[in-house]
C-alpha cells in the first residue's frame, strides 16, 4: 500500500504548523462583541428615558428599591443559615476540599511556560506520524514501547486507539493522527498508517502513537518558534523552525488528554 502523507511539501507543512501556532479569530467573538455594543446602545437609550421620567418615577422607584432590599436581606440570611449549617455538618470534609482547591490554584497560576523549564540547550525526541514531525522533550519523555496488542474500550473519544498491556502496566494508546489533525484525517489515511511504537507522556500512563522514530536531536530555545499567546492548542509548545517540527507541551497534553479533549477543544 502507498504510503500518503498530508505534507509531502515542505513548503506545506510550514504552512499548517504555522496556521497551528496562530489564533485565529473566532466568529463567536464578532458575535459576542458586536452584542455588547447593542447591549451598551440599549442601556443608554434605556437611561436617557428614564432621565426624562425620573420625578414622576421617583416614589415607586423607591418602593421597589425597598422591596428589593428586604428580598435580599433575606436571600443573604438563608444562604448565611445554610453555609453555617453545611460547615456543622462537614466542617472535616470542608477543610479538606479548601486546601484542595488552593492547591490546584496555586498550581495554575504558578504554571511555568515549557520554554522556561528546559533551559537554553535541551535534548528531544522527532518521531514521525503521517508524515508529520513531532518533537517531546527529553525531559518530559516517559518511555518508548513497540506497539503490540491494543484492547479497545467503549465509550472513549474517537482518537483514543485502547489500552495496552506491558509488563503490568496498563497504557492508555492515543491514535495520534486523528488526535493532533483531524481536520485531515480521513479514510486513505488511516489506511497508511502504520504505527509501531508507544511515546509516552511523562510518568501517565498515556503514549502516542508513532510510525517512526527520527532522532533524538540537541536545541537551544533560539531555534524555536514559541508559541506567543494562550488559548487554543496549548500542547503545542511551538515548531522548530528549521527542522519544521511541532515541538509538544508534555505537561498541557496530559492534562488536555486526562479531561477526554482533542487538540483543537478549549481547555476550561
Amino acid at each position: 500500500m502507498s504510503k500518503q502523507s498530508p505534507f509531502a511539501r515542505e513548503e506545506v507543512m510550514e504552512a499548517y504548523l504555522d496556521s497551528l501556532l496562530k489564533e485565529p479569530e473566532a466568529p463567536e467573538d464578532v458575535t459576542a462583541r458586536t452584542a455588547k455594543l447593542l447591549e451598551q446602545a440599549s442601556q443608554q437609550m434605556a437611561e436617557t428615558a428614564l432621565a426624562s421620567t425620573a420625578n414622576e418615577s421617583e416614589p415607586q422607584s423607591n418602593e421597589q428599591e425597598a422591596i428589593a432590599e428586604k428580598v435580599t436581606s433575606l436571600i443573604e440570611t438563608q444562604k448565611a443559615e445554610t453555609i453555617e449549617d453545611e460547615q456543622q455538618q462537614s466542617h472535616a470534609e470542608t477543610l479538606v476540599e479548601n486546601e484542595q482547591e488552593a492547591a490546584l490554584n496555586r498550581a495554575e497560576k504558578t504554571k511555568v511556560p515549557l520554554k522556561d523549564t528546559l533551559g537554553f540547550r535541551f535534548q528531544a525526541l522527532f518521531f514521525e506520524v503521517a508524515g508529520l514531525t513531532l518533537a517531546v522533550p527529553l525531559t518530559s519523555l516517559g518511555g518508548i514501547h513497540q506497539i503490540e496488542k491494543i484492547g479497545p474500550l467503549f465509550g472513549k473519544p474517537d482518537w483514543f486507539m485502547g489500552v495496552m498491556l506491558h509488563r503490568e502496566s496498563k497504557l492508555s494508546v492515543v491514535d495520534s493522527a486523528k488526535w493532533v489533525m483531524p481536520e485531515k484525517y480521513d479514510e486513505n489515511l488511516a489506511q497508511s498508517l502504520n504505527y509501531r511504537y508507544l511515546i509516552m507522556l511523562g510518568e501517565s500512563a498515556w503514549g502516542l502513537a508513532s510510525e517512526k522514530l527520527v532522532n533524538t536531536v540537541n536545541l537551544t530555545t533560539d531555534d524555536v518558534k514559541w508559541r506567543e499567546s494562550t488559548g487554543k492548542r496549548p500542547w503545542l509548545a511551538g515548531m522548530v523552525k528549521e527542522k519544521m517540527c511541532a515541538l509538544i507541551d508534555v505537561e498541557e497534553l496530559i492534562s488536555m488528554l486526562n479531561k477526554g479533549l482533542g487538540s483543537n477543544d478549549q481547555t476550561p
